[in-house]
């Protein structure tokens, strides 16, 4: 089965259990089309069948609670319950129980990816060292939360430097025309539900956005609240590419179990009820951009925090903590790049493949 084939694949088993947007998913394609970078992070099926073949030593690597579909534009802010601004891992659609290591692998393929699109400047050496000794470190020191308060001044600062952008956020959702269809009941309630006070008007809208779940039906809230905009969305779940790959007629949703899991402070307006994911947005809720990293510097120190975050995550299944650090230790100095070299090649052949149809 090549790229073009799993896509069809893929996307049949994905319409059994969801509606999908066919104007959406034709701009999906279009977009996988466009390059490399976003072809990766708009087919995790793919992944799922290649990785277990090209990395076939990591197979049997101690097993966790994943993200799966890791990469590095999957890492954003949220505000916590105090109004401190976090930053971390903001997706985890395709959460589910592989080997450590697919997390670790697709993070520096996704860097890789990124280094030859010019998108990062860091040598791709360094950069496998760099989300590695983050991991390593965080296991290690059994995790933290990153919280942009007190500590990790250069990451608030850059992250900060995207909130200047409100009005151009809020513009573009206010410019989404309203949904002429019929909104399930169910979803509306959801959004009702998730709004700060009871009987708030609000207004329904379709978003297009992601790559991964771009296709999916996307409810998004608007209402004015209190002097401003305030948005709620939600979006379908269904079980990670994973359970289509190993041909399995159901799975389970384990988004929410890793986010309560996982080293973290919860984001208080992130649910998951009803097999719908139902969260803020918000300019300082929303993930962030490469475009967004150019000219920060030491690209290492952020690609560290990636492997610490990953490391967060991971310490949901604390009984593997220690069988991962003896794995590491085992492992030969290069073995990541030498993986990430070998997915990065799998994918562009796939991309190749993709675009001649």
């Amino acid at each position: 089965m090549n790229a073009v084939q799993a896509t069809r694949a893929y996307e049949r088993w994905l319409s059994k259990r969801l509606t999908l947007l066919k104007a959406d998913v034709r701009l999906k394609h279009m977009r996988m089309e466009q390059d490399p970078f976003f072809f990766m992070r708009a087919s995790f099926y793919r992944w799922a069948q290649t990785w277990p073949a090209e990395c076939d030593s990591l197979r049997t690597a101690p097993r966790v609670l994943a993200v799966g579909d890791l990469h590095v534009e999957n890492f954003g802010t949220w505000r916590d319950g105090e109004g401190r601004l976090i930053w971390g891992i903001n997706d985890f659609d395709e959460a589910t129980t592989l080997p450590y290591a697919n997390d670790l692998v697709r993070l520096c393929t996704s860097a890789l990816m990124a280094i030859g699109e010019s998108r990062l400047a860091t040598p791709a050496r360094l950069a496998c060292e760099s989300v590695l000794e983050g991991y390593l470190q965080s296991l290690k020191d059994q995790g933290a939360p990153v919280v942009l308060a007190e500590k990790h001044r250069w990451l608030r600062d850059l992250a900060v430097s995207r909130l200047r952008e409100q009005r151009t956020y809020w513009d573009r959702l206010l410019n989404l025309q309203s949904m002429t269809g019929a909104v399930p009941s169910n979803v509306r309630r959801l959004l009702r539900d998730a709004l700060p006070e009871k009987g708030l008007p609000f207004w329904i809208v379709h978003r297009q956005a992601g790559l991964g779940s771009l296709g999916r039906q996307r409810y998004t809230a608007l209402a004015s609240w209190r002097g401003g905009t305030i948005a709620r969305e939600a979006k379908p779940l269904v079980a990670s590419a994973w359970t289509w790959m190993r041909d399995a007629d159901a799975g389970r949703l384990q988004y929410a179990q890793i986010i309560r899991r996982a080293v973290r402070v919860p984001d208080p307006f992130l649910t998951v009820r009803d097999g719908w994911v139902i969260r803020r947005l918000a300019p300082d809720c929303s993930r962030i951009e490469l475009q967004s990293l150019a000219g920060i510097g030491d690209e290492c120190r952020l690609l560290w925090m990636m492997g610490w975050e990953t490391g967060n995550v991971h310490l949901g299944t604390p009984r593997q903590r220690k069988a991962i650090l003896r794995d590491l230790a085992r492992r030969k100095r290069g073995w990541l790049l030498k993986a990430a070299r070998r997915m990065r090649d799998a994918t562009m052949a796939d991309w190749r493949r993709w675009c001649v149809g």
